[in-house]
């Protein structure tokens, strides 16, 4: 072997091992820098001939194993996603309050309740009306705070999801920039684990966010997938839009980088965004919904207590809600029997009109009877009230009227009480309510399929069909046919080309109330983009008047609040129950009646039927039963998004260590290599010292 070969090879070794000892150095350095990946060097023999030449430093690389790598990215995901949730749905149980403490939101009912068994005691008191009346004004308040604030949740959730789609464009953006920076490090046979750790770190952040699907090329440089094979970066970086609407679900799509190809349907399945999503078009609106079947029960029951009952005097007029139903409408399908009674100063009845809806007459003060029609029940009653009062319906309301002094009051028979859709006469139009709501009084309208819907044709209403994922699967505009029923009307929904019927199907039960289906289980849901639709000359629109969409029944508890009038005035508190057996001169009203006070006390242990909502399907039980059930279930609902958080924490913990183990730094492995490539570095270098000096041998020699 000649000196040259051999100065060449000790140079070689020497150049190989500075190398090995600045990557020892590098990993020693950054130990405890997260998201640092460890380096190691790839040495290869050189030989010229069959002979050994020396040695060199193929490449620095990076320690990663892309199998656990996978593993910590899709536990970073449900991370991600299940710390959003545990965030948001404890927040939301905290607005509820501690259900064993004094001012929970649900012991501000028990309250209520207490509050008029204690005018049942005593109904001349007027200190006690008004505490009652301001306790059920407090716990409707209440039921207003909470839903505005999981309005407001929903409006955060919203709010961040916007901002996390942007920084996931931001860092899909960076991601593929680097990608740049490997390739021609690599192509050159330059180091580039540094441009490689620091697009490590951004994947990592990115999978917090979002799951990504990670490749690599054989140029070196990463290729991001979504879950449906669309590229996000590595040959350009996508472009990701939060697609939002104030009324209907969100969905996600994709616009790849090449520009050509439209925006895609994004399935987003894990991550912040998912957990963000979920809250906003599911968990929050499924809250807000429940919470609204439980106070319009609570205040339906009220009502109906309030109803069945009467001031002492009885008010001149009484004055319904808008129910959204035209007259006949309304008045059709009505069974049984009520009474119009007019009472004066001392409560003495002076007249009574006996309305027996099931064989359609109606008589003033047990004379004859005269026949009625829906058509024409308004034009009848008052041509039986005569002189005595009158009946007024607008705007869908109806107005009870008595003259003379008179007052009115509405009274069931005992034996066969007026009933539809579950109501009286006087509670179904809302006469005497003792509370009142801005928005659609109950979903529950009455109507049948051979019912005039009364829509007007042409009006169009717009739904978002979604997935059981929250993935958009169709948006489908619906128009108001012409054909007049309800049945049509439901044909025009179901309808498979222009309607929900690929994915499921309204149907109307037997009160009337509408409720949307999805077809085999698929866990398909709806929410209203827009609806134009009017019943009648300012009435309620389809979704307004059936409670169609998260958009409308989620508000409803913050519609309510005690009648003005009754506020303002206790003594028009209904509290005594109107005697008709009384013949004058004897009061059939006496004010200290509590009859309609106890039943407003007892309104909580009524039986009633709860329509499907939240996570609860329909049910029938008491009104304070379902209370302690939905306070249950809003405790286990953030107790279980707390387990999941912290179980999800636990294996990104697990699956991040033995990553860590992997592509970590180890300090004694380090000094071991380190040791190896000082020795390595000594021996080259006193190779070169020793072929230095045969040289200046071999020189000596020849001079």
């Amino acid at each position: 072997m000649s000196l040259n070969t051999i100065m060449s090879t000790a140079t070689t070794g020497l150049l190989t091992a500075q190398i090995g000892l600045r990557t020892v150095s590098d990993n020693i350095a950054n130990a405890n820098t997260p998201g640092y990946v460890r380096k190691i060097v790839d040495q290869v023999s050189l030989s010229s001939q069959g002979m050994g030449v020396g040695v060199d430093a193929a490449a620095v690389r990076r320690v990663t194993d892309t199998y656990l790598q996978t593993a910590s990215l899709n536990a970073s995901s449900s991370a991600g996603r299940y710390g959003a949730l545990a965030e948001f749905l404890d927040t939301a149980q905290g607005l509820f309050g501690d259900p064993t403490g004094d001012n929970s939101f649900f012991t501000r009912y028990d309250d209520v309740l207490s509050g008029f068994s204690a005018v049942a005691e005593d109904p001349a008191s007027s200190l006690l009306r008004s505490q009652a009346l301001a306790r059920t004004q407090d716990y409707l308040a209440n039921a207003n705070r909470v839903t505005s604030s999981l309005g407001d949740l929903e409006k955060q959730a919203d709010t961040r999801i916007s901002a996390d789609v942007d920084r996931v464009n931001d860092l899909l953006g960076q991601i593929d920039r680097l990608n740049a920076d490997i390739v021609r490090a690599k192509s050159v046979g330059a180091d580039s684990t540094g441009s490689e750790n620091i697009q490590n770190q951004l994947v990592n952040e990115l999978s917090t966010l979002m799951n990504v699907q990670v490749g690599q090329k054989p140029t070196g440089s990463l290729i991001l997938r979504s879950t449906e094979g669309i590229v996000l970066a590595g040959e350009g970086a996508a472009t990701v839009t939060y697609q939002r609407s104030d009324t209907a679900a969100g969905y996600f799509t994709i616009t790849p980088a090449n520009g050509v190809t439209q925006p895609q349907p994004a399935s987003i399945i894990s991550g912040e965004l998912k957990g963000l999503l979920e809250l906003r078009d599911k968990e929050l609106p499924r809250l807000s919904d429940q919470l609204g079947e439980l106070v319009s029960r609570a205040v339906q029951e009220l009502n109906r207590a309030h109803n069945a009952s009467s001031s002492v005097p009885a008010p001149a007029s009484l004055t319904g809600n808008n129910i959204g139903l035209d007259l006949p409408t309304a008045v059709g399908g009505f069974t049984g029997q009520t009474t119009v009674a007019l009472t004066d100063a001392t409560g003495a009845i002076q007249h009574q009109v006996a309305i027996d809806f099931t064989a359609g007459t109606m008589a003033l003060d047990g004379g004859a009877a005269a026949a009625f029609t829906p058509a024409n029940f308004q034009a009848t009653l008052n041509a039986t009230l005569g002189a005595f009062g009158s009946v007024a319906y607008t705007n869908n309301t109806m107005t009870l009227t008595a003259n003379g002094g008179l007052g009115v009051s509405v009274v069931d028979s005992a034996a066969t009480p007026s009933m539809k859709a579950g109501r009286g006469f006087s509670q179904f139009f809302g006469l005497n309510d003792l509370i009142r709501s801005t928005g659609q009084p109950s979903y529950e309208t009455g109507l049948t399929v051979t019912d005039n819907h009364g829509f007007t044709p042409g009006d169009q209403l717009k739904f978002r069909i979604t997935d059981a994922n929250g993935g958009r699967l169709r948006d489908v505009t619906v128009t108001v046919p012409v054909a007049g029923t309800m049945q049509d009307l439901l044909n025009s929904l179901n309808n498979v080309n222009t309607g929900v019927g690929l994915y499921g199907a309204f149907s109307l039960d037997a009160n009337g109330a509408m409720t949307y289906a999805p077809l085999n289980t698929n866990g398909s849901s709806i929410s209203v983009l827009s609806d134009d639709t009017k019943r009648g000359v300012g009435g309620p629109s389809v979704s307004e008047l059936f409670g169609i969409g998260p958009g409308e029944r989620s508000n409803r508890a913050a519609r309510y609040s005690v009648d003005p009038t009754i506020m303002q005035n206790p003594s028009r508190l209904a509290l005594a129950h109107v005697n008709l057996a009384a013949a004058p001169p004897v009061a059939a009203l006496l004010l200290g009646d509590g009859r309609g006070g106890l039943a407003l006390a007892q309104a909580g242990d009524q039986v009633t039927g709860f329509s499907a909502a939240g996570d609860f399907a329909a049910v029938s039980m008491t009104v304070s039963r379902y209370a302690s059930e939905f306070g249950g279930s809003i405790g286990r609902k953030a107790a279980s998004a707390d387990g999941a958080k912290t179980s999800s924490d636990s294996v990104k913990d697990e699956a991040d260590a033995r990553r860590q183990s992997v592509e970590g730094v180890n300090l004694d492995e380090e000094l071991v290599k380190l040791t190896t490539y000082q020795q390595a570095f000594n021996a080259s270098a006193r190779i070169i010292t020793a072929t230095k000096d045969m040289y200046d041998a071999l020189i000596s020699m020849m001079r």
